[in-house]
């Protein structure tokens, strides 16, 4: 969906298609018309924004075959939907049974990293709308944090000169510009906005940035307005938003049971506590006994309250929307709705099928879409 902000810029609001388990090009095109079609009619929405998430080797396939590109566009075209924004964090096989701490293999220290990145980049100019001013990608903050060595260091830093000059020579091939954000994740490398702004000082901003994760943000306990500023002085741009909401638990002891509903193999989900204990997972924080409050790496939806006694970081997203709105220009106009554990939810939340997974999708949009209304016309 396109917004309209109140300096005139167009700001492109989607949902990600990480939610889905297809990796495989007709497999992408049947879920269009499984997911993305649906939630386009209940929105009412001529055109809906996706948020592609394509797995390495389907980003490889299209990168190697402009016919591909051109038919993929096309699919895409006559259903309504657009795509100026990839999501590039999970390199592959992001619905698993269990992903846990593969989801940041590869990382920035590797070729595949490197590869899988550029191609998706060669992918997305062929994607974007005619009038669109950019594409964006998001991928991973480097890598998770243990082990990283000087060395690793070095290595990413050269691998990131190499992708801003992949960037260049895509854009100047089919004159679209597409940007990078690294978005900074709780256990990564870089875990914050304050981390951010020390290990991504050096890159060409022109062409790399971050990728902002509103229950990443949460979940390390920033305040929007301090991290926009701390990002702002070192001339970080912030080239994708990921609209989303953490779980949060003001007494962990007493919410221990609902709590345990959450705590799934599939992914990781990072616990932090407002007073500095963190865990890797919460089935660890459970048994360590954090002293709460918790925010939890849990992604839930945006528009339906958790069941009491647990909530979510709403109240931090809609700031952070607020302050990323409030100026004269928009810091960010990619926009994207990223909650992908629909299926992973406690199963009383969860959808019992197709058909209200896409309800629950366009929920998340209408209620996104209609805080960005509020934020935009202020």
């Amino acid at each position: 969906m396109r917004l309209r902000h109140r300096s005139g810029r167009t700001l492109h609001l989607s949902y990600c298609t990480n939610v889905h388990p297809a990796e495989d090009l007709p497999g992408i095109v049947a879920q269009l018309d499984a997911f993305a079609v649906p939630v386009r009619k209940r929105l009412d929405t001529d055109v809906l924004g996706l948020g592609l998430w394509l797995a390495a080797p389907a980003a490889a396939e299209l990168a190697a075959d402009p016919r591909a590109r051109r038919r993929l566009r096309t699919e895409l075209d006559t259903r309504g939907l657009e795509v100026v924004t990839l999501n590039g964090f999970p390199y592959a096989a992001f619905q698993a049974p269990v992903v846990k701490h593969a989801v940041y293999r590869p990382d920035w220290t590797t070729e595949d990293r490197l590869r899988y990145t550029l191609d998706l980049a060669r992918v997305l100019t062929d994607l974007l709308p005619d009038d669109a001013a950019r594409g964006s990608i998001s991928t991973l903050p480097l890598a998770w944090r243990d082990p990283w060595r000087p060395d690793q260091r070095d290595i990413a830093a050269r691998n990131l000169d190499r992708l801003a000059a992949g960037l260049a020579e895509i854009e100047d091939q089919t004159g679209r510009p597409v940007r990078v954000g690294f978005e900074p994740e709780p256990g990564c490398v870089v875990e914050n906005t304050t981390q951010a702004t020390e290990l991504l000082a050096a890159v060409d901003t022109g062409r790399l940035g971050i990728c902002l994760d509103l229950a990443h943000l949460a979940c390390a306990w920033e305040e929007p307005a301090e991290a926009l500023h701390r990002l702002s002085q070192q001339g970080l741009p912030v080239v994708k938003v990921q609209v989303s909401a953490a779980l949060e638990v003001a007494d962990p002891v007493a919410a221990r049971d609902v709590l345990q509903q959450y705590a799934e193999p599939r992914f990781l989900h990072q616990t932090r506590s407002a007073h500095g204990p963190a865990t890797d997972d919460l089935d660890e924080a459970l048994a360590a006994g954090l002293p709460g409050p918790w925010r939890v790496h849990f992604h839930v939806p945006l528009h339906v309250a958790p069941a009491p006694p647990l909530a979510s970081t709403t109240k931090v997203l809609e700031t952070a929307l607020h302050h990323l709105m409030a100026a004269d220009e928009p810091w960010c106009d990619h926009l994207d709705v990223e909650t992908y554990t629909w299926d992973v939810l406690p199963v009383d939340r969860r959808p019992a099928g197709p058909a209200e997974l896409a309800d629950g999708i366009a929920g998340e949009l209408a209620y996104a879409r209609d805080l960005l209304h509020e934020q935009v016309a202020e």
